[in-house]
């Protein structure tokens, strides 16, 4: 088809409108592809202006050439498209932030309602240790006191402030195996390096 300025009414009959996409799709694809840098979307792009191309057959004023008119189409369209794409991005990045601070906030409350559960667990285990077995674990934990110092207040052994300390924790182990995961970080806060 020979390119022509157009200034009258234009329409396109089926062949003519063939003749046209055949001629120009593959060079504004690439052109659309320059811009977006993405072939599905120009190929989306391009095909969006010839249905508008075909949709506005009759009755369309193009003051260009035919091909002038297609490349300011695409170019039109391809601007929106990469606006759209920004809009969709943004909205989508704001979708993941706010179900990240859900379920932040979800894992939290469920952190502190184990954490609860553990520390009454805790100390109830505590109360049903022996005296001097609770009195050597508070002392060692609670107040932070080295063993030689335990030994010293309580007028027992290192060895024996030991044995009460490793039996207060293997205890604390096996009764709360199902908080292992707490326990362990408890474990590690509360034992001494």
């Amino acid at each position: 088809m020979n390119e022509q300025t157009i200034s009258a009414e234009f329409s396109l009959d089926e062949p003519t409108f063939e003749q046209v996409f055949k001629e120009h799709y593959g060079a504004l694809h690439a052109y659309a592809n320059v811009i977006l840098k993405d072939s599905a979307g120009a190929e989306e792009v391009v095909q969006t202006v010839f249905l508008k191309l075909w949709e506005k057959r009759s009755g369309l004023r193009i003051t260009s050439s035919l091909k002038a008119y297609l490349y300011k189409a695409v170019y039109h369209y391809s601007l929106n498209h990469l606006k759209h794409q920004k809009v969709r991005q943004r909205h989508w990045e704001q979708t993941h932030y706010e179900l990240n601070q859900q379920l932040s906030s979800d894992n939290s409350q469920i952190m502190e309602g184990q954490e609860k559960e553990l520390m009454q667990r805790i100390q109830q285990i505590l109360v049903e240790l022996p005296e001097k077995c609770r009195m050597v674990f508070h002392l060692s934990r609670f107040e932070e006191l080295k063993y030689g110092e335990i030994a010293e207040q309580l007028g027992i052994s290192v060895k024996t402030v030991e044995a009460h300390m490793s039996k207060a924790l293997k205890t604390l182990r096996l009764e709360l195996a199902e908080f292992l995961p707490l326990l362990i970080l408890f474990l590690q806060l509360l034992i001494k390096t």
